[in-house]
């Protein structure tokens, strides 16, 4: 089993793995405001896409990192870490979906919005957009006891010191029982696997120069572990978007 302790060389280590994981799964339109921000249609059941693990940056481990023509939108997120494997499990198996949980972390879902958005035009998978290199930082691990009730806390992110999104995990519109549900039913999830539940309201720009810093409150504490900050460079690699 996939299990993380609390000694600071186990944690270093246990991030790192995070690397390795299996896959990430991420929960799209689940907060209406961001639905309706973005003019999406609001879905009848939950919809996930996939991350890759290489996506990952670590906490202090560097910039996120624009890729040249795109525009990088920022996506705060609650980021489930599964600690045991789940298959078939019941959308009403509240137990069942909080003992899978090992633990959490605070996850940035970078998209490069203009890929996103001619994909969708054109029909095509825009695996491209969620996929790049650094587009998903992460903080250090939350330990499960920090977060008594995950659909019952503050998730925020600040640009250069200026807030931009902050809202409650009560405002999910799939609850967690109900998105492990689905996922397990399609694939099972395995332990080191992230599972990302959607984003609130506020999405937007990210350029060279910002500073995207996020964190998590529980009954008004911040939780430390949740504490990210990361910045934003220009890349120097030789890709650069171009209309498909």
């Amino acid at each position: 089993m996939f299990t993380f302790r609390r000694s600071m060389s186990t944690v270093a280590s246990s991030l790192t793995q995070l690397k390795k994981s299996n896959k990430i799964v991420c929960i799209g339109r689940n907060y209406a405001d961001h639905i309706t921000e973005l003019n999406n249609a609001r879905p009848k059941q939950p919809f996930f896409f996939l991350k890759p693990p290489s996506s990952i940056v670590l906490p202090g481990a560097g910039p996120c990192v624009r890729p040249k023509g795109t525009d990088l939108h920022y996506e705060i997120e609650l980021a489930l870490i599964i600690g045991k494997e789940v298959r078939d499990l019941k959308p009403d198996d509240e137990q069942g979906a909080l003992d899978a949980i090992d633990s959490y972390a605070l996850a940035l879902d970078m998209t490069a919005r203009n890929v996103q958005n001619e994909a969708k035009k054109k029909g095509l998978p825009w695996d491209i957009a969620k996929g790049f290199d650094t587009f998903l930082p992460i903080s250090h691990i939350i330990p499960k006891s920090a977060i008594p009730d995950p659909h019952n806390i503050e998730v925020y992110l600040s640009i250069n010191g200026e807030i931009k999104q902050q809202d409650s995990t009560n405002l999910l519109l799939f609850r967690i029982p109900r998105i492990l549900s689905d996922i397990s039913r399609v694939m099972p999830l395995l332990p080191g696997d992230l599972v990302l539940t959607g984003t609130p309201k506020g999405v937007g720009l990210a350029v060279a120069g910002d500073v995207m810093k996020g964190g998590i409150r529980v009954n008004g504490k911040e939780i430390e572990e949740a504490k990210l900050e990361v910045p934003v460079v220009d890349s120097e690699g030789d890709y650069a978007f171009a209309e498909t």
